[in-house]
């Protein structure tokens, strides 16, 4: 697999990462992106935005953090309904290193038949030296 380099623009704007998902994901860890090293994640913008409600008979959710931690910026954020759901983690929002970004659905329950949105995390990089 190739190594995905941090995203950064040259000028002072909110930057983002942006991750299609679908019941047809369920279970599958899926890579956003890696954003740089200092960089402030955006808890209000962030999170995941439902376009056609997941449908799983017991438990249709979406996790979003890190590789290292899958749910350390979102917890079971609720996909069963069309919506804009965001982050709901109490943790650090500003990054140490270049972090690896990533988004898991989770449905549970008879099989989903439909279900699909965006996961988005927007940040803004340590550029204002």
């Amino acid at each position: 697999m190739p190594t995905i380099q941090p995203r950064e623009y040259y000028s002072q704007q909110i930057h983002y990462l942006r991750k299609s998902i679908a019941y047809t994901d369920d279970g599958t860890e899926l890579t956003m992106g890696v954003i740089p090293s200092g960089s402030l994640i955006l808890k209000a913008l962030s999170g995941v935005n439902v376009d056609v409600a997941f449908n799983a008979g017991t438990t249709n959710t979406v996790d979003m953090g890190t590789d290292a931690d899958p749910n350390l910026y979102g917890t079971a954020l609720a996909a069963g309904a069309i919506a804009f759901v965001p982050l709901d983690e109490a943790v650090a929002m500003t990054v140490a290193a270049d972090t690896t970004m990533t988004v898991t659905t989770a449905l549970t329950g008879a099989a989903a038949t439909a279900g699909n949105g965006e996961a988005v995390i927007a940040y803004i990089p340590d550029n204002d030296g």
